[in-house]
C-alpha cells in the first residue's frame, strides 16, 4: 500500500549547529516500501558495541549530537534514526497513520535490515516507549541499554502532568516545536532551537506530532483507554515482563531531574522494571529532554560499561 507523505527540503538541514553528520537512508523497508527512512550511521561499520539511539516527541535525531562523539570517540558505532514523520524521514500525511504498531514495526524492520547486533539501546520519551519493546523481539541482538526520561506505560490513569500535555498538544495542531523545546530546555540557543524547527516547514508536516500523545497508553481521568491509546497496552506490559525477567544484559539510567511528567517518580517505577538496574545518574538542571546534557551522560554509562 502506498502511503502519501511528505518529504521535507534537504535544504531545511543545511549548517545545522553542531550537527555535521552525513544522512543516510533506507526505503525499502517491509511494509514500508513507499517511505524513506532517515539515520545518521557514525563510527565502523563492524565495532564490537553499536549505539542505536532512538528519539521521541517532538524531536529527532539532531537530539543525540551530543553523545554521538562519545560513543563514536571510544570506537564505537552510533546510529540515531529519525522515526516515521519526524526529522529527515517522510512524514505520512494523514494523521490516522500514526499508530503505536506503524512505528514499532517500522522500528523492527529497520533493526532488521542494517542487521545490527551487539546494540546498545540508547532511549528516552518514545524512543523508550518503542524502544523497550525491541529487544523481546530479538533479545540475541540486544546487550545493553541506556535509558533516560521515558516509560512502559499499561494503561494507568495518567497524571496531571501528562494531561496537561496531552490536551495541549490538542489545542495546536501547529504546535511550534522549537517553541516547546526552548520552554522545556532554556540552555538552547536560537540557532539549536531552529534545528529542532527544521523538519517541519508548516502544519502539514506535523501529523506525527500531533498524534504521539494520543497514543501515549495512558487513559483521562474516569474515562476508559481510547482505541489509539489502547493498542500498544499488550506490547507494553510483555515488555514490562521481559525486562524484569528475561533481560540479561546491562543497564545504564539517567534521570532529568526537572522533567514534571517522567522525571524522578516515573523513572524510579522504570529502574525497579529493569533487571539489574543500577542507582541512576541524575542531571540535577536537566529536564525532559535530558541528552541536551548528553555528553556526560554518554562518558558514565561507557566509563560504566567498561567500554570507555
Amino acid at each position: 500500500m502506498t502511503i502519501k507523505a511528505l518529504r521535507t527540503p534537504d535544504d531545511r538541514f543545511e549548517n545545522l549547529d553542531g550537527w555535521l553528520y552525513a544522512p543516510n537512508y533506507v526505503d525499502d523497508l517491509a511494509g514500508y516500501e513507499s517511505l524513506r527512512m532517515h539515520y545518521v550511521d557514525e563510527g565502523p561499520k563492524d565495532a564490537g558495541v553499536t549505539f542505536l539511539c532512538i528519539h521521541g516527541e517532538p524531536s529527532w535525531a539532531y537530539l543525540f549530537r551530543k553523545m554521538i562523539p562519545a560513543f563514536t570517540g571510544a570506537g564505537h558505532r552510533a546510529v540515531a534514526v529519525d522515526l516515521f514523520g519526524f526529522g529527515r524521514s517522510d512524514k505520512p500525511v494523514g494523521d490516522e497513520t500514526y499508530t503505536y504498531h506503524f512505528h514499532r514495526n517500522a522500528l523492527l524492520a529497520f533493526v532488521e535490515k542494517l542487521d545490527l547486533k551487539n546494540v546498545c539501546l540508547v532511549v528516552q520519551d518514545w524512543g523508550g516507549l518503542l524502544g523497550l519493546t525491541l529487544p523481546m523481539a530479538a533479545p540475541a541482538r540486544y546487550s545493553r541499554l541506556i535509558v533516560m526520561n521515558t516509560g512502559l506505560p499499561g494503561g494507568e490513569e495518567a497524571g496531571q502532568g501528562f494531561a496537561a500535555w496531552r490536551a495541549y498538544n490538542r489545542a495546536n495542531p501547529d504546535l511550534d516545536v522549537g517553541g516547546l523545546m526552548k520552554r522545556t530546555t532554556p540552555i538552547l540557543t536560537d540557532a539549536e532551537v531552529a534545528a529542532y524547527n527544521a523538519p517541519f516547514p508548516d502544519q502539514s508536516f506535523k501529523g506525527g506530532v500531533r498524534r504521539f500523545p494520543e497514543l501515549v497508553m495512558l487513559k483521562e481521568e474516569g474515562k476508559d483507554l481510547t482505541p489509539l491509546s489502547a493498542e500498544g497496552v499488550e506490547t507494553s506490559l510483555a515488555a514490562r515482563k521481559f525486562w524484569h525477567e528475561d533481560w540479561t544484559g546491562e543497564a545504564f539510567m539517567a534521570i532529568g531531574m526537572q522533567d514534571p511528567v517522567l522525571g524522578p517518580k516515573a523513572m524510579h517505577i522504570l529502574k525497579k522494571i529493569i533487571k539489574n538496574c543500577p542507582e541512576p545518574v541524575e542531571i540535577a538542571e536537566a529536564g525532559h529532554f535530558v541528552q541536551e546534557w548528553g555528553e556526560p551522560i554518554a562518558v558514565a554509562a561507557l566509563e560504566k560499561f567498561g567500554i570507555a
